[in-house]
C-alpha cells in the first residue's frame, strides 16, 4: 500500500545530500538554475538545510525576452547567492550559425537543406544552460544540482543534455504530488511551490494541458494508486516507451575480445 510521509522524506533528503557532498565533493557549494518553479525552489530550500546558505548559489538564465519569474526573489528569501546569466546572445548565434549552414548549402547548389526543426530551436536554450551553470559551477568551486523529478522523467519531459544533466539528481524518484507536499511541509511560499507549471516558451500551453492530462493523474498511474482510462493509459505508456533512450545508460557497444 502507497504511503508517503513528506516531513521524514524531508529529513532523509537533507541527510542524503549531505553525504553526497561529503563523498563527491566536501566543502563544495551547490549551484542550482533557479527557474522560479517549484523544483528548483526546493531544491535549493533543501540545499541550504543541507549545506548552509552560505554554500548555496542559485543561477538565473533567462532567454531573449525573459524574465526570472522571481527566481531572484526566491534567492533572497533564502537568503543565498545569486547570479544572472542571460543567454539570449548566445540562442541567437546558434540559430545565426543555422541560418548560415542552410545559406552555404544553397550557395553551393548541395541537394539538401538544414532547415531548423521547432524542436531542434526548443532544445537549444535547455542546453546553453546547462553549459552556462556548469561553466559557472567549475568556476566558484561547485557541483550541478539537478531539479528533474519522476513524474516528468516518466514520460520524457526534460531535454536530454540540457535540463536533464546535472552531477546529482536528489529528486529524481519523486513525484510532482509528493514534491508539493516537501514544499509544504518546508514552508515555503505557496505561489512558488504551487506555480502552474510551463515551459515558458511563445504562445506555450501549460504543461498539463499539453500533456492532455493532469500530474496527479499521472502521479496515481506511476505509484499504482489509481488507474486512468484506458486513453489516457495509452498515452502516458506511449510517451514512457519513446522516451526510454532519455532513462537508460548510454548503449554501448561490447567487443568479444579473447584473452
Amino acid at each position: 500500500m502507497y504511503k508517503f510521509n513528506a516531513g521524514q522524506t524531508r529529513k532523509e533528503l537533507v541527510e542524503w545530500i549531505k553525504d553526497w557532498f561529503n563523498k563527491n565533493g566536501k566543502g563544495c557549494n551547490a549551484v542550482i538554475g533557479l527557474s522560479g518553479g517549484k523544483d528548483s525552489t526546493i531544491m535549493a530550500a533543501l540545499c541550504v538545510e543541507a549545506l548552509g546558505k552560505d554554500r548555496v548559489i542559485g543561477v538565473g538564465i533567462p532567454d531573449e525576452g525573459q524574465n526570472l519569474h522571481g527566481a531572484d526573489d526566491i534567492a533572497e528569501y533564502l537568503g543565498i547567492k545569486f547570479v544572472r546569466a542571460d543567454i539570449g546572445t548566445m540562442t541567437l548565434a546558434f540559430k545565426t550559425m543555422f541560418m548560415n549552414i542552410d545559406r552555404q548549402h544553397v550557395l553551393e547548389n548541395t541537394d539538401y537543406g538544414f532547415d531548423m526543426t521547432v524542436q531542434t530551436e526548443q532544445n537549444i536554450p535547455p542546453r546553453l544552460r546547462m553549459v552556462t551553470l556548469y561553466a559557472i559551477s567549475q568556476s566558484m568551486n561547485g557541483r550541478v544540482m539537478g531539479t528533474c523529478n519522476l513524474s516528468e522523467n516518466y514520460i520524457g519531459y526534460f531535454t536530454k543534455y540540457g535540463d536533464g544533466a546535472a552531477d546529482v539528481e536528489p529528486l529524481a524518484k519523486l513525484t510532482v504530488t509528493e514534491l508539493l507536499q516537501i514544499g509544504d511541509v518546508m514552508g515555503l511560499p505557496y505561489e512558488w511551490v504551487h506555480k502552474v507549471p510551463s515551459d515558458d516558451l511563445p504562445h506555450s500551453k501549460s504543461d498539463e494541458e499539453k500533456f492532455g492530462f493532469s500530474y496527479e493523474v499521472l502521479d496515481k498511474y506511476i505509484r499504482g494508486i489509481e488507474t486512468p482510462d484506458r486513453y489516457t493509459i495509452l498515452k502516458i505508456d506511449t510517451m514512457h516507451m519513446h522516451n526510454m533512450f532519455k532513462l537508460q545508460p548510454m548503449a554501448t557497444f561490447q567487443p568479444n575480445i579473447e584473452e
